[in-house]
């Protein structure tokens, strides 16, 4: 009898064992929640969903409690159905002691999601902002892509970091005016739902351009109420935003249309005559309950003129004020059409699949002068570089979840391809933007990117091993319409990178990590071909060591060590149309950011990173790296939900560093504060906000540029500099309905 008793308990105890209930989380709209975390206390067990808010919890059945945690949304207790479980959190004011460390190679989102929900962005320049450790500066009237700084890196305006929005690549491979070139301002920031950003090249799903990191924007799907907003500010400048619910809140399906119209004329003594118009269109439906279709177009385009880079002689001489210019017929044009159908599909409870398509329709014009009258002494140096691109791609991916004995196993695979297409890509020398004076550079060109990474997470208890590899093919065409005869030139790559991450997470308030990776650093088409195809794709290899920890239940500390090394490049300089080989280098740093609630309304963040940034090859003290930062820092004092109040105060500084390889010429430190409030009255929001509040005065982009006014006999080669804003005020009013 005891034998049988034994025997009948312990199939009793298997049974319940083998029990797992399934189902989704969701919020008030029917979005997904990723990352909620459930957890049945009775059998002690837990699980995360994933991006479609799905969830597998083992040792539950119907009756059982689960608790339910995710940042921005209230607890939750939910009693288990035996048919299906839909979980609906709802919104809460934000609280930092509820933030679960996931064990994940990228639990640093979660910093850029308080960020986001604390203290929301309203331009398109913050956005990118919002990684902590990034830089941007404009310097050509603001319709040009920002220059970014990360990491030690000066970027230019994309070169060593890959950006992404729904899943359609921002960056331009061979552009007219750089290679990367990523013109992010097609965003209008009210739609970012989230930013999802790694450092380093650990992320087997990130390729092209991820040397020093990657920023990946996702769009709202759904919208809770309608908007329209009205702002206007000082230089003249008005901004209308409107966000149309479509639908309304159904369960099944949503759609809404988004513009942005911005006119300014900016704080120079040349009007900037900037204007941008935005639209964007999304619709979202549900197949079944855990599978989506999703359709977004959108067009942006923008016209703008600029003053330019003015040298500091000038400045210092009272010829002109530190908002003139030397040719304020600089400036230029641009505009991008994009098309975009996603589909995540569930498999079944552990597999799914996610894949999108994409189409872009790319025109530029953009007007320079940077050496004046270096080299034409009588009509000046002006140049104007102009493409017309069509981009097409498609990205797929083949998610599954295995267990085997005590090990959790992930899988993905994933594939795609990018297209780039390029009709009469231009170099011209110009004056005054309607007299072309002779071409420097011609031509057409094709390049593609085919790419296919093999990714898996091994979990065994506290500890998750991250082995990847990655396999990108590259063609490169360019047809030289200035040579006497055709010939189309053609080079082919192929590049490896294998990616290595150990992730130990002791508890859901501390976690170290331990990544590897080997990534690339891609080159300009004319590069390429010019160079024969030697190489054309080189090395980056990295590694970051750190940890994220929460010091105390409101307290949020993440922190690394990191080091990265790139071999040899040839970079296509767009503005002469000339190759500049550089050298391999070597940065390493630290990077320390801190986030502290310090009640229910109030929070404190701060990031510091430091680099030490040199070349390998050449001697001390002629091994700097041209305008590569060494310390940076940000932060302030953000609150929200207060009687009807939210706003803060929030600083940056940037400090000195080289802006040549022998630091004999210094690009100038900044520290800026900025401030804004906002107050909620039923469905009308009034706002305030100020850029620059004491008035200081600094240099967004330095650069340092040999030039000749056309009343010098020799050339100067220093400093020569954009203005950053002055104090700015601008107001603002919004309407929900």
């Amino acid at each position: 009898m005891k034998i049988l008793y034994t025997f009948i308990f312990s199939c009793i105890a298997f049974s319940i064992s083998a029990q797992k209930s399934n189902g989704v989380v969701v919020d008030e709209l029917g979005n997904p929640i990723e990352n909620a975390y459930l957890v049945n206390s009775e059998f002690n067990t837990h699980a995360h969903t994933n991006e479609l808010g799905m969830f597998s919890i083992e040792k539950s059945e119907s009756g059982n409690t689960l608790k339910i945690t995710a940042f921005g949304y209230k607890k939750t207790d939910y009693l288990v159905q035996s048919n299906g479980n839909r979980i609906v959190l709802e919104d809460a004011i934000f609280k930092l002691n509820e933030i679960i460390i996931q064990p994940k190679l990228s639990a640093m989102n979660v910093i850029s999601k308080i960020d986001l929900q604390i203290a929301p962005v309203n331009s398109s320049q913050e956005i990118l902002r919002k990684v902590p450790g990034l830089f941007i500066g404009q310097h050509a009237g603001g319709g040009k892509a920002e220059q970014i700084f990360l990491r030690g890196f000066d970027i230019d305006h994309g070169t060593d970091i890959s950006i992404s929005v729904d899943g359609m690549p921002v960056n331009m491979v061979s552009h007219a005016h750089g290679q990367g070139y990523a013109d992010l301002h097609f965003v209008i920031p009210e739609t970012v739902e989230k930013i999802d950003f790694g450092k380093g090249s650990y992320y087997a799903d990130k390729g092209d351009f991820a040397t020093a990191g990657y920023v990946a924007f996702q769009t709202k799907e759904k919208l809770d109420k309608s908007i329209i907003s009205l702002e206007v500010g000082q230089f003249n400048t008005q901004r209308l935003v409107g966000m149309l619910n479509l639908l309304g809140n159904q369960k099944k399906q949503s759609a809404y249309i988004a513009t942005e119209y911005i006119l300014s004329d900016g704080p120079f003594d040349s009007s900037q005559n900037f204007n941008r118009v935005n639209l964007l269109g999304k619709y979202t439906t549900l197949i079944d309950e855990n599978s989506k279709f999703i359709f977004t177009a959108s067009h942006f385009s923008s016209r703008w003129d600029a003053s330019g880079q003015i040298p500091q002689r000038l400045v210092d001489q009272g010829s002109i004020s530190r908002f003139g210019a030397v040719d304020n017929t600089e400036g230029g044009s641009t505009s991008r059409t994009n098309i975009n159908v996603a589909l995540v599909k569930s498999i079944d409870e552990n597999t799914f699949v996610k894949a999108n398509v994409f189409y872009s329709k790319y025109d530029f014009e953009l007007f320079s002068n940077f050496t004046f009258f270096l080299d034409d002494p009588i009509n000046g140096d002006q140049i104007k570089q102009k493409e017309n691109r069509s981009i097409y791609g498609m990205n797929s991916e083949w998610n599954k979840k295995l267990k085997y004995n005590d090990w959790n196993v992930l899988l993905q695979v994933g594939a795609g391809f990018r297209a780039d297409a390029t009709i009469d890509t231009e170099l011209s020398h110009t004056k005054g933007r309607t007299t072309v004076i002779d071409p420097i550079k011609l031509g057409d060109i094709e390049e593609f990117n085919g790419f296919n990474y093999w990714n898996a997470e091994f979990r065994y208890g506290k500890l998750m091993i991250n082995p990847a590899v990655r396999f990108d093919y590259f063609k490169f065409n360019y047809q030289d319409k200035l040579a006497a005869t055709y010939r189309t030139q053609s080079e082919t790559e192929f590049k490896v990178s294998p990616k290595l991450n150990f992730i130990y997470t002791q508890n859901n308030s501390l976690q170290f990590f331990f990544k590897t990776g080997f990534g690339f650093h891609s080159n300009d088409a004319r590069v390429v071909v010019q160079n024969n195809g030697k190489e054309i794709l080189p090395t980056s290899i990295g590694f970051d060591l750190g940890s994220i920890f929460k010091a105390t239940p409101k307290v949020l500390v993440n922190a690394a060590l990191w080091a990265l090394y790139l071999q040899q490049e040839f970079v296509y300089v767009g503005d002469a149309g000339v190759i500049e080989p550089s050298g391999k280098t070597k940065r390493m740093g630290a990077d320390l950011g801190i986030r502290y609630q310090m009640n229910d309304y109030l929070f404190l963040d701060s990031d510091v990173t430091y680099t030490y940034a040199r070349s390998i090859d050449e001697p001390s003290g002629q091994n700097y790296i041209p305008l590569a930062p060494d310390f940076t820092a940000t932060g302030g004092l953000s609150f929200q939900k207060w009687n009807g109040f939210s706003g803060g105060i929030h600083y940056r500084h940037l400090k000195s560093r080289p802006a040549n390889e022998d630091n004999s010429i210094i690009a100038k430190g900044y520290g800026i504060v900025d401030c804004n409030i906002n107050y909620d009255v039923k469905n009308v929001t009034f706002g305030l906000s100020v850029e620059n509040l004491f008035n200081k005065e600094w240099n967004e982009t330095q650069f340092a540029t040999e030039t000749r006014l056309q009343n010098e006999p020799n050339s100067v080669e220093e400093i020569h500099f954009t203005p950053g804003t002055p104090f700015y005020l601008k107001g603002k009013i919004s309407y929900k309905f």
